[in-house]
């Protein structure tokens, strides 16, 4: 017969709490009271360590919460003298807390704390935008650049670098808003401890704030009364509220095309038969052109090229266009320019994108009378932007063959680029001419290492840049000094104008055209604080039919575009080509 044993209840441990099951046990909670005896113990009989360890963290706390409301967004305002003022925010914090019972008082010192951290990562991320980007962080569309950055710095400074930049950075944020409240809230209790004398040095710091506002008292050259903070934090708002506002405006533009409705018999009919080429050179900017320290050895690149061209019976115009962008986001400069509608944001690019706006490029495709292909050595994923450009294939990174090292950000030599272009596309025999868009990013940031041209004979598939590679200048020894960073930036730009000169003396044709121009300047640190946006543009052709239709654009004969050539903004180019090229207006309403 079997035995039947009762069930028994398993024995309770010290952590188990029968009346709320998952909350700390007895146990638990005596060990923390211990601990809390222990640490008071220890300040009862080491009184003058923690009394000095209280002022310590009363005067971090202070520092802390005083140097965030201070705060510039910009490196250029980030001087002593701006610590020097009298932040009204922290006048008006300090009553409010002051009448709030404890528990209120700690929420809304907490609140307080957390909301300054917040303003001041903002603050440090627009120091960065302005200072690479020459504009301010937008809350609303620029997260997606930081894992841009990201990128950036582990090819640039390796991969482990590149994570812990990326960790460092997330962690700084986190400890900011952590720091910041328990800086609040500890400086809230000191108050309450303190009332009645708290009260009055509110009083009297709320009165000096407004004899120095009303008298305009400075120190060192700034105001000493200042409401930064709160004038830091509307900017942020009005940045988000005129982004939204933006985007429904800006999608009711797009819609607005002279040439939208254009059939393709009636586009372009001037340049029938020509292989069009339209190449954009990273980081060409005015500044290459004209700064001191850039400009000789980029002026006799573009003299030198300019007269080997003529030698090849190549004759060429130049102007200036004014980009949407500035130091970075190069697609923007790409889709302004292709388009004729002003991208300067990651929101108006996913907008246009997804639109049917006529490109440049599509307008060729439209026609019918051209293969358009696409080399983009600086594509590493799916690109589904290339049904809007109209072209029917794109060339990234992994598609032309290349065996050879990376040089920094750029996938491969601008020298290979264009002999695989030319090897895949150019070069065969079809039965239609060729529109072409490529990318040349050698003289992507940071500049180091640089290629140098080899005999284009000897390019193959790329393993001749290895030791090149190799011997260059590395990256981390530039990327913080702006002298250097200046100098091997005008030899990047040297370097590409002299492959695409050469690959066009060397490969072109009585119909090639070529259409080059810069995306936008180089980031401020080389360019200048005060730089425009300004970017050089040539056509080059060998029939003189092609440039003589640009007759009245007043360019500038040559690759080199004089100091007063015309400045146009970028987006104008696509109806001015499309119109001195014979295309017939037929628009489509917003």
């Amino acid at each position: 017969m079997p035995v039947i044993t009762p069930f028994r209840r398993p024995p309770q441990t010290a952590d188990d709490d029968p009346d709320t099951p998952g909350a700390p046990g007895p146990a638990l909670l005596e060990t923390l009271r211990a601990r809390l005896a222990h640490w008071r113990a220890r300040r009862t009989r080491h009184p003058r360590a923690a009394l000095v360890l209280r002022r310590v963290t009363t005067a971090f706390s202070a520092i802390l919460v005083l140097g965030a409301l201070l705060l510039p967004n910009t490196l250029v305002a980030l001087e002593p003298n701006r610590f020097a003022r009298i932040p009204a925010e922290a006048v008006v914090a300090a009553v409010l807390l002051l009448c709030l019972p404890r528990v209120p008082r700690l929420v809304a010192a907490a609140l307080f704390g957390t909301a300054l951290g917040a303003l001041t990562v903002l603050n440090l991320l627009d120091m960065g935008f302005t200072e690479y980007l020459g504009r301010s962080f937008n809350v609303v569309l620029d997260w997606g650049l930081l894992d841009d950055a990201q990128s950036f710095v582990a090819d640039s400074m390796g991969g482990a670098a590149g994570t812990w930049a990326a960790v460092g950075a997330v962690a700084l944020a986190v400890l900011l808003l952590v720091l910041m409240a328990l800086a609040a809230v500890r400086l809230g209790e000191l108050l309450a401890a303190h009332r009645e004398r708290a009260a009055r040095g509110a009083l009297m710091a709320a009165t000096v704030w407004m004899t120095c506002a009303a008298l305009g008292v400075q120190t060192f050259g700034v105001p000493v009364a200042t409401t930064s903070a709160s004038r830091a934090a509307e900017a942020q708002a009005h940045r988000v509220m005129d982004t939204l506002r933006d985007e429904a405006a800006f999608a009711k533009e797009a819609k607005a095309d002279r040439f939208g409705a254009t059939p393709g018999a009636q586009l372009v009919p001037d340049l029938r038969g020509k292989d069009m080429i339209f190449t954009f050179i990273e980081s060409y900017g005015r500044s290459a052109i004209e700064d001191p320290v850039m400009a000789p050895g980029v002026g006799r690149t573009l003299d030198a090229s300019t007269e080997a061209l003529a030698k090849a019976g190549f004759h060429a115009r130049s102007g200036w266009l004014t980009s949407a962008t500035y130091g970075g986001s190069s697609w923007l400069g790409h889709s302004t320019f292709l388009s004729g509608l002003w991208v300067d944001n990651q929101q108006r690019y996913r907008t246009v994108t997804a639109g049917d706006h006529l490109t440049l490029t599509k307008a060729f495709q439209r026609t019918g009378d051209w293969d358009t292909v696409g080399v983009m050595p600086g594509v590493q994923k799916a690109w589904p932007e290339s049904d809007w450009y109209g072209l029917d294939k794109v060339y990234d990174a992994f598609d032309v063959g290349y065996r050879g090292p990376k040089f920094s950000w750029s996938t491969m030599p601008d020298q290979y680029a264009l002999e695989a272009f030319q090897r895949l596309e150019h070069g065969r025999k079809r039965d239609k001419p060729l529109m072409a868009e490529v990318i040349l990013t050698s003289s992507h940031q940071p500049w180091a290492p640089i290629p140098r041209t080899v005999g284009w004979d000897e390019v193959g598939d790329g393993s001749v840049y290895d030791g090149i590679e190799a011997a260059g200048v590395k990256a981390s020894d530039i990327i913080t000094d702006s002298a250097r960073s200046k100098e091997e930036y005008g030899k990047s730009i040297q370097y590409s104008v002299t492959s695409l000169a050469q690959w066009l003396e060397r490969y072109g044709t009585a119909d090639t055209v070529l259409v080059f121009l810069g995306d936008h300047q180089p980031l401020a640190r080389v360019s200048g604080n005060h730089a425009s946006r300004d970017v050089p543009v040539s056509v080059v052709a060998k029939d003189p039919k092609v440039l003589d239709a640009l007759d009245g654009w007043n360019w500038t004969e040559g690759l080199k575009p004089a100091h007063d050539a015309p400045v146009w903004k970028m987006s104008s180019f696509r109806d001015r080509f499309l119109t001195a090229y014979g295309s017939t207006p037929h628009p489509t309403g917003g």
